[in-house]
């Protein structure tokens, strides 16, 4: 059964205070693991300086790019040397002979409108690593303002890069199984944004056999349920918080660059492009359900998380090598990374996360949406979380 919340401490992007060491005032891997990794550039650091430098983003109004593509996807497939299958049916596709460095605008409008119908879209032998920060950044920014993680390892320098390395060390597997039974911890990127990611783009920089991420169709996932049981939830919002990262993150000498931060977001989401809906919630950043009293919460959550994670009919696994980019859509997928390996292989990757929309019920609520008034709610959210479920309930249910 699964444990609300796990409070999950992932430490391929947070700090060891066992195995790292400081260079310079700054807080970064190992001499000896940095002797091992191919893109020294890319290695991770949490520097000092970055402590609370940083502040929560203000609403904005996104523009999903995907409202732009053709969906033919002519411009990706026709005449390019492009070949792309799909993974199962209705979830996953890969695509080979594109260079996602070269896009186009057309192509890049494209290419949203094709991860927002697969769900999860992986890409083989690509160049795209080779680019510049400044490249990279305009590339990722096409899409949306692009997040600054709180805790996690960044090119020195370069904050809205996300990092995850796992140390070459034999021994990782066991320490981290020491005290669960497994690593699994499904999630939707940094849920507890106010407004969270949606394309995401994870590059591999070096690895070895194995360790590929698991996704599941949280779109499926809702579709599944009972009319009854939509009926119900539709209308249920939950707290998605940042605060157990950021406590775990400092207790190994990490950093918060900006304030903790609980969010108030919508159980079942709309996604404004496909016009459906999806579960929105993971065992990682959602704490309770605003309305229920502790023990129906904890009951609700329970049932949704144990579906979802164990829906493997909505399920697909992206493997990995050194010449692989994953694009998908944080707003219909929660996945997780798979621990099976016990080689001494250095595993390190780069993620570009672009900011999408304020989750929204429906399509009269997105259209209808506005920054200004959204800052003002933001301003109420510790009033809003103080109120018992009768108070909940009666103000907004």
């Amino acid at each position: 059964m699964a444990t609300l919340i796990k409070g999950y401490f992932d430490d391929s992007i947070h700090p060891s205070k066992e195995e790292d060491t400081i260079r310079n005032g700054v807080r970064t891997i190992s001499l000896d693991n940095y002797k091992h990794v191919k893109y020294p550039k890319w290695v991770p650091t949490w520097d000092p300086k970055q402590d609370n430098a940083f502040r929560n983003p203000e609403p904005f109004k996104h523009t999903d790019r995907g409202f732009f593509g053709d969906p033919t996807f002519d411009s990706l497939l026709k005449g390019t040397g492009a070949v792309k299958k799909n993974i199962t049916p209705k979830l996953g596709s890969e695509i080979r002979g594109l260079q996602l460095s070269k896009l186009t605008d057309r192509q890049k409008d494209d290419l949203a409108l094709l991860v927002e119908q697969r769900g999860v879209v992986a890409f083989r032998d690509q160049d795209f690593k080779n680019l510049s920060f400044d490249d990279l950044k305009k590339w990722g920014e096409y899409y949306g303002p692009l997040h600054v993680h709180p805790t996690s390892g960044a090119p020195l320098g370069q904050s809205v890069f996300h990092l995850t390395f796992r140390r070459g060390n034999k021994g990782e597997q066991q320490r981290l199984l020491a005290r669960r039974l497994n690593n699994v911890s499904f999630h939707s990127d940094v849920s507890y944004e106010t407004q969270p990611p949606g394309i995401t783009a994870l590059t591999m920089l070096q690895s070895g056999a194995g360790g590929d991420t698991q996704f599941v169709d949280m779109i499926e996932a809702y579709d599944r349920l009972s009319p009854t049981l939509k009926k119900f939830i539709d209308k249920l919002d939950v707290v998605h918080t940042s605060k157990i990262q950021a406590v775990t993150a400092k207790n190994e000498g990490g950093i918060n660059r900006k304030p903790s931060i609980d969010s108030i977001h919508p159980l079942v989401r709309y996604h404004p492009v496909l016009r459906k809906k999806a579960l929105f919630l993971n065992s990682n950043f959602s704490t309770r359900v605003l309305g229920l009293k502790d023990e129906e919460s904890h009951a609700l959550l329970e049932l949704l998380i144990n579906h979802t994670e164990g829906l493997l009919d909505a399920h697909i696994r992206a493997s990995w090598d050194e010449k692989t980019v994953v694009l998908w859509d944080n707003r219909r997928l929660i996945h997780t990374a798979t621990l099976d390996w016990d080689s001494d292989d250095i595993r390190h990757s780069f993620r570009i996360t672009p900011l999408a929309e304020r989750p929204v019920r429906n399509e009269q609520e997105y259209e209808t949406w506005d920054p200004e008034k959204e800052k003002e709610k933001i301003r109420h959210t510790e009033e809003y979380l103080a109120l018992t479920p009768a108070q909940y309930s009666e103000k907004f249910y």
